[in-house]
């Protein structure tokens, strides 16, 4: 869906506005819910998630630091997406679309096709970069489990749904890539302590 820039163009004069001083915080289309409401802690994770990323990014470069901008940007799409109700805008509302999760599964690939198979699972860790980003793939676990959770409350766009899941995997990905092409992961040893 293309969207005029006058409709997305956000415009912070003030930053305190003292609206949400008695607990209710407004959705995208103007309604006013509680801000512990399920669909605010499905943005507002969405919000950790892109935090966390962005500490990951101060150890990144390259291609991988570059598909994270990308990412980081998305997830303001995401965020948009969730904080308007399906059916309930009155005017175009801002929407993750299947580019936007077509381009994260393209970029799983290539990075994956550089990467040793596994004989196990990742532990997290390995070099910094990894353990950042594996620190933010749990964050973004965190979010999909919550945006599931509200899918089952009120419908979401499928776009959301699939971007969450696939997000994940591109950590994942990019996690086990800075870690040397995945020589510097750190795998499980079942039962190895007992």
């Amino acid at each position: 869906m293309d969207l005029s820039i006058s409709t997305i163009m956000v415009k912070l004069d003030k930053i305190y506005t003292r609206g949400g001083d008695a607990g209710l915080t407004s959705l995208g289309d103007g309604m006013r819910v509680p801000k512990h409401a399920l669909r605010v802690a499905a943005y507002g994770a969405i919000d950790e998630a892109n935090a966390s990323i962005g500490v990951a990014r101060l150890h990144t470069d390259g291609k991988v630091d570059s598909m994270l901008a990308q990412i980081q940007n998305d997830l303001f799409d995401l965020g948009a997406d969730l904080c308007v109700p399906v059916g309930e805008e009155e005017k175009p509302a801002l929407r993750v679309n299947e580019q936007q999760v077509g381009r994260l599964e393209q970029e799983i690939d290539l990075l994956n096709a550089e990467l040793r198979p596994l004989s196990s699972f990742v532990l997290p860790g390995g070099l910094p970069p990894a353990a950042y980003l594996h620190m933010a793939r749990t964050s973004v676990r965190r979010a999909e489990r919550l945006i599931f959770e509200l899918n089952e409350e009120e419908q979401l766009t499928p776009q959301v749904l699939a971007y969450i899941n696939r997000l994940s995997d591109h950590l994942f990905v990019c996690a086990r890539y800075v870690n040397n092409c995945g020589q510097a992961d750190v795998l499980w040893e079942p039962g190895k302590n007992q």
